[in-house]
């Protein structure tokens, strides 16, 4: 794995490197950049992207080429402020206006094109991630499986399971019998080691993975795999104390800030804009149905604490007066018309931006449940408290990956991507939810 990013980086050098030529052949007389100058200007191009982890080994290769796009430009940002400071401090290596300008889109654009062409070349095979799954049971065959679906990054090398008479033995698709893990590890050219081993007294090979370890081979337990794969949790598999010392679950004090002036400026952004649509919405609602504009609904928020929700009404006065708290199913007949294409078009939630403002709710969170829900679910489904650690949020990690939650099995798999999202959140990953927020409004998808 090291050897790849490795060869990633050195792409990125040598791209950088290009680009400082032809900065130099365009805006200089001097078309020969002397050492110092391609030492400032690659280590200034290479800083930035190693900050925002586009050389991290567990990201590198499950970001997409969105991301992977907004990282770039993200880069280019810091590098640009980098250089001018160095400018202005060293006039000496200044370059001008225009050549900065030539090696920055010379720079983004190779860097691109050569971190796209690096994830071509891991979805062709050619760079998939050899991996080694430690056991034999219904948890080994689940990384299997989940490695197929993404088998363009990674190659199933097969089990080695540890039986209860501590006699170490391969599964297929490796049929021998091999006495040491960290030998047929080495043997395979296994990249990563995925512990998959349902009970481990007795019979965990700690010496082999020590081995294994120094020789730089990745391990990781089955629901940090699962994690990092399909971008949320194994909820059934995972124990409190996996939570305790899990990479993750850092909400700062300056990421809290970020959070919170983010929320700010959008919901500002997103009043002012929508305000004018205000009017129109009300009065097709009140001609389309009886009863007010607006709905307030209680639902948890963080901590557990109770607010109310404003929304524009989409279904019927009183439709619960009956049933009571039940959730919105397909073709509903309690919603409106009018109600129906809101829903559909994201436009009911309009109203919410004020509950960021209030504070009460964020931009990008958790999708905020009704009390009668979350007293049901809490009981019945491991950690889902855990989800109201953070404010909850008009659009979200769960709303953007999994359809509208309808049912108990709805709610635990949108917990998965809720934990996912609590675990790794920072405005990289808000910026990445908005950006797929924006497909969802625009193709209508899971809204009922």
């Amino acid at each position: 794995m090291a050897q790849k990013i490795a060869l990633l980086v050195l792409g990125d050098a040598l791209i950088a490197v290009v680009a400082v030529y032809i900065a130099f052949w365009v805006g200089t007389t001097n078309a020969t950049p002397g050492v110092a100058s391609l030492c400032l200007f690659v280590s200034f191009a290479l800083f930035p992207s190693y900050f925002l982890e586009l050389y991290n080994q567990n990201r590198v290769f499950r970001i997409d080429v969105k991301e992977t796009a907004a990282l770039v430009l993200l880069s280019l940002v810091f590098t640009f402020l980098a250089l001018s400071s160095a400018f202005f401090m060293l006039p000496v290596l200044d370059i001008g206006r225009r050549s900065l300008g030539w090696f920055l889109i010379t720079f983004g654009v190779g860097q691109f094109g050569w971190h796209c062409l690096f994830k071509y070349l891991v979805r062709s095979g050619g760079l998939a991630q050899n991996v080694l799954v430690l056991g034999n049971g219904d948890l080994a065959r689940k990384m299997e499986q989940i490695m197929f679906l993404h088998r363009t990054h990674y190659a199933f090398s097969g089990y080695f399971d540890i039986p209860s008479n501590g006699t170490a033995e391969t599964a297929q698709p490796n049929k021998e019998t091999c006495e040491s893990l960290s030998i047929f590890a080495k043997e395979n050219k296994i990249d990563k080691l995925v512990v998959a081993l349902t009970e481990r007294r007795g019979t965990f090979p700690l010496q082999d993975l020590l081995s294994c370890k120094f020789d730089g081979i990745e391990i990781v337990d089955a629901p940090s795999f699962y994690e990092e794969v399909m971008g949320k949790m194994l909820i059934e598999n995972i124990t409190p104390g996996w939570f305790i010392f899990a990479d993750g679950f850092k909400l700062s004090r300056s990421v809290k800030l970020i959070k919170r002036l983010l929320d700010i400026v959008l919901a500002s952004m997103g009043l002012l804009v929508s305000s004018p649509l205000f009017p129109i919405i009300a009065l097709l609602i009140k001609i389309n149905s009886d009863g007010p504009v607006f709905y307030r609904q209680m639902r948890v928020g963080e901590s557990g604490k109770n607010f109310w929700l404003i929304k524009f009404r989409t279904m019927k006065q009183d439709a619960e007066s009956k049933t009571g708290a039940v959730w919105a199913q397909k073709n509903d007949n309690r919603i409106t018309k009018v109600g129906s294409v809101l829903r559909k078009t994201r436009l009911d939630e309009l109203p919410q931006f004020i509950n960021v403002l209030k504070g009460e709710m964020s931009f990008i969170g958790p999708r905020p449940e009704r009390p009668e829900f979350v007293e049901n679910l809490t009981k019945i489904i491991p950690y889902y408290a855990n989800r109201h650690f953070v404010k909850p949020g008009i659009t979200g990690w769960a709303q953007t990956r999994y359809r509208y939650g309808a049912s108990k099995e709805d709610s635990l798999e949108k917990l998965r991507y809720d934990l996912y999202y609590i675990k790794n959140l920072n405005p990289l990953l808000d910026v990445a939810i908005l950006i797929d927020t924006v497909k969802v409004v625009l193709f209508g998808k899971g809204a009922r």
